[in-house]
């Protein structure tokens, strides 16, 4: 996002085991997973589109997954010049997943200090001609080997430097220096095939 134009993939099919509903932290047990429930309603084919999943609110995962971000990151040099935009995160009611991911995004790049776009998909297309097609990243279980330059974290005496997590976990430790960061990074994405 802060290097390409970002188009918002809104009318495919919802895919389990992606990012769209999980990511990362280094906590002090190591990398740590947060997962939001979602209902798997289905229709007849048992599929979904993502614009239409719902989260699973029977228990309070957003009380839960707040414990465990101040658990995480209380210490860390920017968790607390960030606290309260990323917290009214876990306060509000969403039920929509896709919603809530754009509500996440908007909030974590005025963080960061740019602005995205609100462009959506009209229709889902298998594949797009002359852009880069970036969905294929949101794959957790096909974690892509990305060489990123390491920051230093909360946990890194335990268990060294952690890649591939959260921007949150970025944001808390590096705060202000965040934009730079993402700026001076190689993209070399394996391309998707």
């Amino acid at each position: 996002m802060v290097q390409y134009k970002v188009v918002w993939e809104a009318k495919d099919n919802f895919q389990k085991q992606t990012y769209r509903n999980r990511c990362y932290l280094s906590t002090d047990k190591g990398k740590h997973m947060l997962n939001i429930p979602v209902k798997h309603l289905g229709g007849t084919e048992g599929r979904q589109k993502y614009a239409d999943v719902v989260t699973e609110n029977s228990y309070n995962w957003k009380k839960e997954h707040w414990r465990t971000l101040e658990a995480a990151y209380r210490t860390s040099p920017f968790f607390e010049f960030y606290e309260d935009e990323i917290r009214s995160l876990y306060e509000g009611s969403d039920d929509n997943l896709f919603d809530f991911n754009l509500k996440s995004i908007e909030i974590i790049a005025d963080c960061i200090g740019i602005s995205i776009s609100n462009e959506r998909t009209e229709v889902y297309k298998v594949a797009h001609e002359n852009v880069f097609d970036g969905r294929f990243l949101i794959e957790a279980k096909k974690e892509k080997k990305m060489e990123f330059e390491p920051y230093a974290q909360v946990f890194e005496e335990r268990h060294g430097f952690i890649p591939n997590l959260s921007i949150l976990d970025l944001l808390f430790n590096e705060g202000t220096n965040t934009l730079t960061y993402l700026k001076n990074q190689p993209l070399d994405f394996p391309r998707h095939a």
